[in-house]
């Protein structure tokens, strides 16, 4: 086990660099490297696990399922409130562990802390309102009553741009409704979920309750959490292309299924709204972690009559935004996950460029490193260009021009896609006929940042289906019985 020995942590145990199973930390015979985008430095190796590792942890949920779902909410919340108390208390720690394996600059990765924590306290209060009814009955001697109980065992695969806040999300729901939970992390970003295990065992979460496990074998490890008889639910967050395929997998098994998956978010800016307001909104929306988000702009359509206006603008405080190494102060930006990621980006601004965008600022070339791609605006874009009709994950910014509300509704509908979508206007009619005219499960107005513990998160058409936070987060992680009382008459 190799670990980069000047990583600045004031707690040096919450680097974990083997899986979490059934309260036990799990070696293997061979690891994998986590290295730092931002600089190619090893961060630390990590044991590599597989199919038998994934299934014993399967076996650990289903094992301690009934002890935990039978705890109050109660017992259950003051545990998950625990858990959020010591994330919050080593905020500084999970954040800089956050940046070295995932590169986002430093201040943005404690921000994911406190919102992926923000989750976890959320729903320890949440938990406790899981309410069932009472339904008056067809006849006098009968009554109806209808329960909530906890769907069983959760499995989960998450992603490595949030790699905190996305198993937060799911595990906290999912721990609050009495399920017990499995979770394989990216393995680019495996030591923030490994470190959340570490506070959780801390915080007195019963052994088997929370399990992660870390292995370069997708393929074998998500079949098991996909087809596995004794997990009920799973949920992924990711492409839309690899969440089809999940969904195929737990077919087999008639799994209840939640997904997060890709988007192709607009941003509409009005000839009526604040430019000001707008171009700060368009970039926080956009350039947050790098543009590789599920609920980034993705397309900024801006009608003719403001175009020059708000494309100069926005252009002036995007050529302010700072590239680097994530831990240095001052910095915006951090590098992209990898240079495929790179490539895939430069390749859609370079297809774009060849059909007719105009490159206004940024490209690739930059000496902050191979893994770093500059902020970049492209004009005269059309919504049929690869840099529209894809999803950019990335720090690029195309503009499309438009003329008319009815034209702006068309066009930021015009994709397979339906997670986020954002828009600027002053005008109480246009805002009311704009929001329902989106086909979108999230609406930013006048707002570029939507995300909370409070707010349903998800998406409709093939930015899946469910949601996550609020209210309404316990729901996937509960299953209905109706109980029907008959023989009451005397």
């Amino acid at each position: 086990m190799r670990i980069l020995q000047d990583h600045g942590l004031q707690d040096e145990k919450l680097l974990k660099t083997f899986s979490y199973i059934n309260g036990s930390w799990h070696s293997s015979e061979s690891e994998f490297d986590v290295t730092n985008p931002a600089n190619g430095e090893l961060v630390a190796s990590v044991n590599n696990a597989g199919i038998v590792e994934t299934e014993l942890a399967v076996k650990a949920a289903k094992d301690a399922l009934k002890a935990w779902s039978a705890k109050s909410a109660n017992e259950r919340a003051g545990l998950l409130r625990n858990w959020f108390n010591l994330m919050m208390q080593h905020q500084d720690d999970l954040g800089r562990i956050l940046t070295l394996e995932q590169g986002k600059p430093l201040a943005e990765a404690k921000g994911e802390i406190a919102y992926g924590a923000a989750f976890i306290e959320w729903f320890a209060e949440e938990g406790k309102r899981v309410y069932g009814d009472v339904i008056p009955g067809p006849s006098g001697d009968k009554r109806i009553i209808v329960l909530k109980q906890p769907v069983g065992v959760v499995a989960s695969i998450t992603p490595w741009n949030f790699p905190n806040a996305m198993i937060a999300r799911k595990a906290a729901a999912a721990l609050a409704a009495g399920c017990t939970f499995v979770v394989r992390p990216a393995t680019l970003t495996p030591l923030s979920a490994l470190a959340m295990a570490e506070l959780a065992e801390r915080a007195g979460i019963p052994a088997g309750v929370f399990n992660v496990v870390v292995g370069e074998d997708s393929r074998g490890m998500g079949k098991v959490l996909t087809q596995h008889p004794d997990i009920a639910k799973f949920t992924f967050t990711g492409s839309t292309g690899v969440g089809k395929t999940l969904i195929g997998q737990c077919a087999s098994t008639v799994k209840k299924v939640s997904m997060e998956l890709g988007g192709n978010a607009p941003f509409i800016v009005f000839n009526d709204t604040d430019i000001d307001a707008a171009v700060q909104g368009a970039l926080v929306s956009k350039y947050r972690n790098a543009g590789q988000t599920c609920v980034c702009t993705n397309r900024i359509l801006v009608q003719k009559e403001v175009l020059a206006e708000f494309t100069e603008k926005f252009a002036t405080e995007v050529e302010k935004l700072s590239l680097g190494n994530g831990l240095n102060e001052g910095i915006n930006i951090g590098p992209m996950i990898s240079k495929n990621a790179v490539s895939d980006v430069e390749k859609l601004v370079n297809d774009s460029i060849a059909v007719g965008a105009q490159l206004k600022i940024g490209g690739k070339a930059t000496e902050a490193g191979e893994n770093f791609y500059k902020p970049t605006i492209l004009t005269n874009v059309t919504n049929d260009m690869p840099i529209a009709n894809n999803e950019i994950f990335g720090p690029v910014s195309p503009i499309i021009a438009f003329d008319s509300e009815e034209q702006a509704i068309q066009l930021a509908n015009d994709t397979q896609y339906g997670l986020a979508a954002y828009f600027y206007s002053r005008d109480i009619g246009r805002i009311w006929r704009v929001a329902e005219g989106l086909e979108y499960g999230m609406v930013g107005i006048n707002e570029g940042i939507i995300s909370n513990a409070a707010a349903p998160f998800g998406g409709v058409k093939q930015s899946g289906n469910g949601r996550e936070g609020s209210k309404y987060g316990l729901d996937d992680y509960l299953e209905i019985k109706y109980l029907c009382m008959g023989g009451l008459n005397k």
